[in-house]
Protein backbone atom coordinates (compact mmCIF):
# COMPACT_ATOMS: atom_id res chain seq x y z
CA UNK A 1 0.00 0.00 0.00
CA UNK A 2 1.20 3.50 -0.72
CA UNK A 3 0.84 7.46 -0.21
CA UNK A 4 -0.26 9.45 -3.29
CA UNK A 5 -1.58 13.11 -3.52
CA UNK A 6 -4.77 12.96 -5.59
CA UNK A 7 -7.40 15.74 -6.13
CA UNK A 8 -10.88 15.02 -3.18
CA UNK A 9 -12.92 15.44 -6.29
CA UNK A 10 -12.07 11.87 -7.95
CA UNK A 11 -14.13 8.54 -6.91
CA UNK A 12 -13.48 6.51 -4.37
CA UNK A 13 -13.07 3.40 -6.43
CA UNK A 14 -10.71 5.74 -9.21
CA UNK A 15 -8.54 6.57 -5.74
CA UNK A 16 -8.05 3.12 -4.68
CA UNK A 17 -7.09 1.91 -8.32
CA UNK A 18 -4.30 4.96 -8.50
CA UNK A 19 -2.74 4.65 -5.03
CA UNK A 20 -2.06 1.07 -5.70
CA UNK A 21 -0.59 1.65 -9.43
CA UNK A 22 2.09 4.47 -7.84
CA UNK A 23 3.78 3.04 -5.07
CA UNK A 24 6.61 5.16 -3.10
CA UNK A 25 7.95 3.62 0.41
CA UNK A 26 8.75 -0.31 -0.88
CA UNK A 27 9.39 -2.90 1.36
CA UNK A 28 11.90 -5.83 0.14
CA UNK A 29 9.99 -8.56 1.23
CA UNK A 30 6.88 -10.01 2.48
CA UNK A 31 7.83 -11.06 5.52
CA UNK A 32 10.16 -10.65 8.32
CA UNK A 33 11.88 -13.79 10.03
CA UNK A 34 13.92 -12.42 13.30
CA UNK A 35 16.48 -15.33 14.10
CA UNK A 36 16.99 -16.10 17.52
CA UNK A 37 20.96 -16.39 17.17
CA UNK A 38 20.84 -12.64 16.04
CA UNK A 39 20.63 -9.19 17.57
CA UNK A 40 18.54 -7.29 14.87
CA UNK A 41 17.26 -7.83 11.25
CA UNK A 42 17.36 -5.49 8.84
CA UNK A 43 15.20 -4.52 5.93
CA UNK A 44 15.94 -2.44 2.97
CA UNK A 45 12.90 0.02 1.57
CA UNK A 46 13.45 2.46 -1.16
CA UNK A 47 11.14 5.25 -2.54
CA UNK A 48 10.06 4.76 -6.09
CA UNK A 49 9.06 8.42 -6.86
CA UNK A 50 11.69 9.94 -8.82
CA UNK A 51 11.17 13.86 -7.98
CA UNK A 52 9.60 13.80 -4.06
CA UNK A 53 11.23 12.86 -1.15
CA UNK A 54 8.87 10.80 1.48
CA UNK A 55 9.34 10.21 5.01
CA UNK A 56 9.14 6.46 6.41
CA UNK A 57 7.48 5.78 9.58
CA UNK A 58 7.40 2.33 11.01
CA UNK A 59 6.42 0.73 14.25
CA UNK A 60 5.70 -3.02 15.19
CA UNK A 61 2.28 -4.29 16.59
CA UNK A 62 1.84 -7.61 18.66
CA UNK A 63 -0.21 -10.41 17.58
CA UNK A 64 -3.75 -8.76 19.00
CA UNK A 65 -2.82 -5.49 16.97
CA UNK A 66 -1.07 -3.43 19.98
CA UNK A 67 1.94 -0.98 19.30
CA UNK A 68 4.78 -1.99 21.40
CA UNK A 69 7.89 -1.42 22.00
CA UNK A 70 9.19 -4.26 23.91
CA UNK A 71 11.01 -6.85 23.21
CA UNK A 72 11.13 -5.69 19.76
CA UNK A 73 11.69 -1.90 18.73
CA UNK A 74 12.27 -0.43 14.98
CA UNK A 75 15.35 1.95 14.21
CA UNK A 76 14.53 4.46 13.57
CA UNK A 77 10.99 4.79 14.05
CA UNK A 78 10.81 7.70 11.18
CA UNK A 79 13.36 8.84 8.19
CA UNK A 80 13.28 10.53 5.17
CA UNK A 81 14.04 8.46 2.05
CA UNK A 82 15.66 11.19 -1.01
CA UNK A 83 13.69 10.37 -4.69
CA UNK A 84 14.96 7.37 -6.12
CA UNK A 85 16.65 6.63 -3.31
CA UNK A 86 17.21 3.14 -1.11
CA UNK A 87 17.68 3.18 3.00
CA UNK A 88 17.49 0.48 5.50
CA UNK A 89 15.79 -0.11 9.10
CA UNK A 90 16.26 -2.62 11.67
CA UNK A 91 14.62 -4.47 14.02
CA UNK A 92 16.35 -4.75 17.14
CA UNK A 93 15.57 -7.53 19.97
CA UNK A 94 15.94 -6.52 23.83
CA UNK A 95 16.72 -8.38 26.71
CA UNK A 96 12.66 -8.97 27.31
CA UNK A 97 12.92 -11.12 24.16
CA UNK A 98 13.56 -14.37 26.07
CA UNK A 99 10.62 -14.72 27.76
CA UNK A 100 8.44 -15.42 24.88
CA UNK A 101 7.99 -19.13 24.30
CA UNK A 102 11.49 -20.69 23.11
CA UNK A 103 10.03 -24.00 22.13
CA UNK A 104 8.07 -22.32 19.17
CA UNK A 105 7.93 -19.27 17.16
CA UNK A 106 5.88 -15.85 18.28
CA UNK A 107 3.99 -13.82 15.42
CA UNK A 108 3.86 -9.78 15.70
CA UNK A 109 3.43 -7.22 13.25
CA UNK A 110 5.61 -5.12 10.98
CA UNK A 111 3.94 -1.48 9.66
CA UNK A 112 5.75 1.12 7.50
CA UNK A 113 3.64 3.93 6.37
CA UNK A 114 4.78 6.55 3.96
CA UNK A 115 4.35 10.00 4.49
CA UNK A 116 4.14 12.61 1.17
CA UNK A 117 5.48 16.20 1.43
CA UNK A 118 3.14 18.46 2.17
CA UNK A 119 1.24 20.03 -1.45
CA UNK A 120 1.41 23.59 -1.92
CA UNK A 121 -1.63 22.80 -4.02
CA UNK A 122 -4.96 23.69 -2.90
CA UNK A 123 -8.04 21.62 -2.96
CA UNK A 124 -5.56 18.69 -2.50
CA UNK A 125 -6.05 15.43 -0.67
CA UNK A 126 -3.06 13.58 1.15
CA UNK A 127 -3.60 10.18 2.12
CA UNK A 128 -1.03 8.08 4.15
CA UNK A 129 -1.20 4.72 3.65
CA UNK A 130 0.81 2.06 5.25
CA UNK A 131 2.10 -1.79 4.11
CA UNK A 132 1.47 -4.10 7.30
CA UNK A 133 3.66 -7.45 6.72
CA UNK A 134 3.84 -10.03 9.28
CA UNK A 135 7.15 -10.87 11.35
CA UNK A 136 7.74 -13.52 13.05
CA UNK A 137 10.46 -14.33 16.13
CA UNK A 138 11.93 -17.65 15.21
CA UNK A 139 13.74 -18.84 18.84
CA UNK A 140 17.30 -20.44 18.18
CA UNK A 141 16.46 -23.56 19.16
CA UNK A 142 14.23 -24.17 16.14
CA UNK A 143 16.59 -21.68 13.78
CA UNK A 144 17.20 -24.44 10.87
CA UNK A 145 20.64 -23.23 9.44
CA UNK A 146 21.04 -24.69 6.44
CA UNK A 147 17.31 -25.05 4.85
CA UNK A 148 18.14 -26.62 1.09
CA UNK A 149 19.01 -29.73 3.26
CA UNK A 150 16.54 -30.05 5.70
CA UNK A 151 12.79 -31.50 4.85
CA UNK A 152 10.64 -28.23 4.90
CA UNK A 153 8.55 -28.86 7.95
CA UNK A 154 5.33 -27.85 6.17
CA UNK A 155 5.43 -31.60 4.89
CA UNK A 156 4.50 -32.15 8.10
CA UNK A 157 0.74 -30.54 8.14
CA UNK A 158 -1.93 -33.22 8.08
CA UNK A 159 -5.67 -33.17 7.49
CA UNK A 160 -8.31 -34.63 9.49
CA UNK A 161 -12.00 -35.01 9.01
CA UNK A 162 -14.22 -33.53 11.04
CA UNK A 163 -17.85 -33.88 10.15
CA UNK A 164 -18.41 -32.47 6.74
CA UNK A 165 -15.12 -30.28 6.97
CA UNK A 166 -11.37 -30.52 7.43
CA UNK A 167 -9.37 -30.35 10.27
CA UNK A 168 -6.01 -28.54 9.61
CA UNK A 169 -3.13 -29.91 12.47
CA UNK A 170 -0.16 -28.44 12.21
CA UNK A 171 2.58 -30.54 14.64
CA UNK A 172 5.74 -28.51 14.16
CA UNK A 173 6.95 -25.11 16.12
CA UNK A 174 6.20 -22.88 13.23
CA UNK A 175 3.57 -20.72 12.19
CA UNK A 176 2.10 -22.10 8.41
CA UNK A 177 0.03 -19.95 6.34
CA UNK A 178 -1.71 -21.78 4.01
CA UNK A 179 -3.42 -19.28 0.79
CA UNK A 180 -4.83 -22.32 -1.50
CA UNK A 181 -6.45 -25.75 -1.79
CA UNK A 182 -7.74 -27.45 -4.59
CA UNK A 183 -8.71 -30.69 -5.19
CA UNK A 184 -6.82 -31.45 -7.75
CA UNK A 185 -4.19 -29.19 -10.20
CA UNK A 186 -6.14 -26.81 -12.50
CA UNK A 187 -9.29 -26.86 -10.21
CA UNK A 188 -11.00 -24.77 -7.70
CA UNK A 189 -13.31 -24.81 -5.04
CA UNK A 190 -17.05 -23.39 -5.74
CA UNK A 191 -16.37 -20.96 -2.55
CA UNK A 192 -12.94 -19.35 -3.09
CA UNK A 193 -10.57 -20.17 -0.41
CA UNK A 194 -9.68 -18.10 2.54
CA UNK A 195 -5.78 -18.19 3.35
CA UNK A 196 -5.87 -19.54 7.00
CA UNK A 197 -2.59 -18.92 9.54
CA UNK A 198 -2.33 -22.05 11.99
CA UNK A 199 -0.23 -21.44 15.54
CA UNK A 200 2.55 -23.68 16.24
CA UNK A 201 1.30 -26.96 18.17
CA UNK A 202 -2.60 -26.55 17.25
CA UNK A 203 -5.21 -27.31 14.77
CA UNK A 204 -8.01 -25.28 13.02
CA UNK A 205 -10.79 -25.48 10.62
CA UNK A 206 -9.32 -25.55 7.05
CA UNK A 207 -12.88 -23.20 6.21
CA UNK A 208 -13.55 -26.17 3.34
CA UNK A 209 -16.21 -28.87 2.66
CA UNK A 210 -14.29 -32.05 2.76
CA UNK A 211 -15.97 -33.84 0.11
CA UNK A 212 -15.36 -30.83 -2.00
CA UNK A 213 -11.66 -30.72 -1.37
CA UNK A 214 -11.78 -34.66 -2.03
CA UNK A 215 -9.07 -37.14 -1.15
CA UNK A 216 -6.00 -35.87 -2.53
CA UNK A 217 -5.96 -32.35 -1.89
CA UNK A 218 -3.83 -29.54 -3.12
CA UNK A 219 -2.78 -27.21 -0.33
CA UNK A 220 -0.19 -23.98 -1.34
CA UNK A 221 1.79 -22.47 1.79
CA UNK A 222 3.86 -19.42 2.06
CA UNK A 223 7.52 -19.73 2.74
CA UNK A 224 10.55 -17.79 4.24
CA UNK A 225 10.99 -15.99 1.60
CA UNK A 226 7.26 -15.52 -0.11
CA UNK A 227 7.56 -18.09 -2.11
CA UNK A 228 4.36 -20.52 -2.61
CA UNK A 229 5.10 -24.37 -2.79
CA UNK A 230 2.39 -26.48 -3.12
CA UNK A 231 1.76 -29.81 -1.05
CA UNK A 232 0.09 -33.28 -2.38
CA UNK A 233 -1.59 -34.96 0.31
CA UNK A 234 -3.25 -38.04 0.18
CA UNK A 235 -6.41 -38.94 1.97
CA UNK A 236 -7.21 -42.88 3.57
CA UNK A 237 -9.88 -42.74 6.04
CA UNK A 238 -10.35 -39.75 8.19
CA UNK A 239 -6.68 -38.87 7.77
CA UNK A 240 -4.69 -36.68 5.34
CA UNK A 241 -0.94 -36.81 4.86
CA UNK A 242 1.49 -35.11 2.63
CA UNK A 243 3.17 -37.42 -0.09
CA UNK A 244 4.97 -34.86 -2.46
CA UNK A 245 5.85 -31.44 -2.29
CA UNK A 246 7.05 -31.63 -6.28
CA UNK A 247 3.42 -30.38 -7.63
CA UNK A 248 3.79 -29.12 -11.11
CA UNK A 249 2.49 -25.47 -11.43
Amino acid sequence: MLVKTLSGALLLSTLTLSLQAHAAIALDRTRVIFNGNEKNVSLNISNENKQLPYLAQGWIEDSSGKKITSPLVLLPPVQRVEPGERSVVKVQALPAIKALPQDRESVFYFSMREIPPRSEKSNVLQIALQTRIKLFYRPEAIVVSNPSVVTPWQEKLTLTRKGARYQLNNPTPYFITLVDAQPAKGQSLKKSFEPVMVAPKTSIDLGVNAAELGSAPLLTYINDYGGRPTLALKCAGDSCSVVSNKVEQ
